[in-house]
């Protein structure tokens, strides 16, 4: 039976998709790849789910559209974890860090996220990856910070200690958040603390996918992870 993987996500989360969507044909991960986005309500989605259906929601963190909206709009598939969850996204995190600034005692790494207080699996992921961070790379000082909850992005500056510091969106794709309200909020322009590039087309988001799928795979049936009282905060 042929197999689809579907990577599914906002409409600003497209182009990146498209990327990850070319090297998983590249290496045969299922029969057919594709991508599907929306706008503001799951529901606009319209891809034909027939057969063996895997979906990646093309997410940081688990949200009402990743165990409610996109499940919902995509009954017959199997819903995989978001892919920002997966532990290799923290290797695109580490190297998007060193882009911008090495790594070093004296180098202090924000990890900056949307943080929706209404989503408690948004901010498990991101401390999940901080916690790593601490733990893989060679950066003096790893820390947390959110747009819309404390720690709040815009007191970063004041609060890292490193002589030199960057800050790295967690975020899949360039949006209106990353090119515009982070900025702002982190003072950008008064100098003295790089901006690392969010997630993007880093290989390891492409790894991060097919892990998902492999997982998905291997249990068989039903759905991946879709829990909303478990990852879901708010109902």
């Amino acid at each position: 039976m042929t197999d689809t993987l579907l990577l599914v996500g906002r409409q600003h989360t497209r182009a990146v998709a498209e990327t990850h969507a070319m090297r998983l044909r590249e290496r045969g991960v299922a029969d057919r790849i594709g991508v599907d986005t929306y706008d503001h309500d799951p529901a606009e989605l319209s891809a034909d789910t027939g057969g063996e259906t895997y979906v990646v929601p093309m997410a940081v963190a688990p949200t009402r559209d990743t165990t409610r909206g996109i499940p919902g709009a995509l009954p017959t598939a199997h819903h995989c974890e978001p892919v920002g969850t997966s532990p290799a996204v923290s290797r695109a995190l580490a190297d998007r860090a060193r882009e911008a600034v090495a790594p070093g005692d004296d180098a202090s790494l924000a990890l900056l996220a949307f943080g929706d207080t209404s989503r408690e699996g948004h901010r498990r992921a991101t401390e999940a990856h901080a916690t790593r961070l601490r733990e893989s790379t060679q950066y003096g000082e790893v820390t947390a910070a959110y747009l819309l909850q404390n720690p709040a992005a815009e007191c970063v500056r004041y609060n890292l200690s490193g002589d030199r510091a960057v800050a790295v969106p967690f975020f899949i794709a360039p949006c209106e958040e990353t090119d515009s309200a982070l900025p702002a909020k982190l003072e950008l322009d008064r100098g003295g603390l790089a901006y690392a590039d969010p997630l993007g087309d880093h290989e390891a988001v492409t790894d991060a996918i097919e892990a998902e799928v492999a997982k998905a795979r291997s249990l068989g049936s039903g759905t991946a992870a879709v829990d909303p009282v478990a990852t879901d905060g708010g109902r």
